[in-house]
């Protein structure tokens, strides 16, 4: 397959990190002033140079060979106002982040174009949406951490990773938060944490060496897609404990990856003897970095994609100049062998 051109937007900065180690060239969207959703090639990660920032106003002038939609806008307005109806006419996917949020299982999915493929995150998430007509498929997420951060678990406390969860309620689990908090020592951290006590927002490429000293990762969350912050810590080590909903149910292995249960008082005691016995807290975290490496690796991630827009596009490619080849290859091979 030849490297494609693509264009998509900046809708999950860790998401399409991981996304542009495939094999292809992402022209993302950028206005004045980054705005969120249009932040182009923006912020701390560390893109490669296949990650090119494109200006709304510069798009209809080039040549793209699918396009990858990641919002409601960016299908219902962006597309109309900013490319050409021979743009629009491309191989077209709709990558859907999140579960339904007006009602859980009888929302219907504003993408209804069996020319659209649906790209859904996790199986929970096809479950839930009513997708219509459009087909869909499931490209779970693939996920990098550093070779050389590995688990240790040496702070006795839990740390809890979600951005602005004061303003973000009880679907992102604040009052979980706050609960447990009372019953076990948490430490929050993620953009806005400083609302709730917090330690604040620590960036990307620092949050697995963080992680990999605090004791367990507590997910509050009540409903959303799997979160990038619970795989990232299971694939350095960290044992995982949350609440038995969304895609969490199947991830985490009861006593043997971590702790999943809908009873809140269950999650607390779990918790506590795991600031009390590093010993188990050590053993369900190797068992959660094998499931991890098994289930979220970065090549298998990069390979799903590749044959999700093989599908789309035929296998046809412009030849626009080659992107990088996938970095992250050496690194899993590793990690697997470590």
């Amino acid at each position: 397959m030849r490297p494609l051109n693509i264009l998509t937007w900046h809708t999950h900065g860790s998401y399409l990190y991981y996304l542009t180690q495939a094999p292809h060239r992402f022209h993302v969207l950028s206005k004045p002033g980054r705005p969120a959703g249009y932040g182009g090639r923006c912020g701390h990660m560390p893109w490669g140079d296949n990650v090119i920032d494109m200006p709304v106003d510069q798009a209809a002038r080039h040549e793209f060979d699918c396009i990858i939609f990641q919002d409601d806008d960016q299908y219902l307005k962006d597309q109309h106002e900013f490319l050409t109806p021979a743009q629009r006419g491309l191989p077209r996917i709709y990558l859907e982040h999140d579960t339904p949020r007006e009602h859980p299982t009888d929302m219907r999915h504003p993408v209804d174009d069996p020319n659209v493929l649906l790209v859904h995150v996790t199986p929970f998430n096809q479950l839930m949406w009513d997708n219509g007509r459009t087909p869909t498929r499931v490209i779970e997420h693939g996920v990098i951490v550093p070779q050389n951060v590995r688990y240790n678990g040496q702070i006795e406390r839990g740390l809890v990773v979600v951005n602005n969860l004061a303003r973000r309620g009880r679907r992102l689990g604040g009052d979980i938060f706050a609960a447990a908090r009372e019953q076990v020592p948490l430490d929050l951290v993620g953009m806005g944490a400083e609302a709730l006590g917090g330690i604040g927002e620590v960036q990307h490429a620092q949050l697995p060496a963080f992680a990999a000293d605090y004791r367990f990762l507590f997910n509050p969350i009540r409903y959303t897609s799997m979160g990038l912050a619970v795989i990232e810590a299971m694939m350095i080590g960290v044992p995982v404990i949350g609440l038995a909903t969304t895609e969490m149910a199947t991830a985490i292995e009861n006593g043997k990856s971590g702790y999943v249960d809908t009873n809140l008082a269950t999650l607390v005691s779990r918790m506590q003897e795991l600031v009390r016995d590093p010993a188990q807290a050590r053993q369900l975290g190797e068992n959660a970095r094998k499931r991890a490496l098994e289930r979220f690796g970065i090549q298998r991630f990069i390979d799903d994609w590749n044959a999700a827009l093989n599908a789309i596009t035929g296998g046809i490619a412009s030849s626009h100049g080659r992107a990088r080849e996938p970095v992250i290859r050496n690194m899993e091979t590793t990690n697997e062998a470590s």
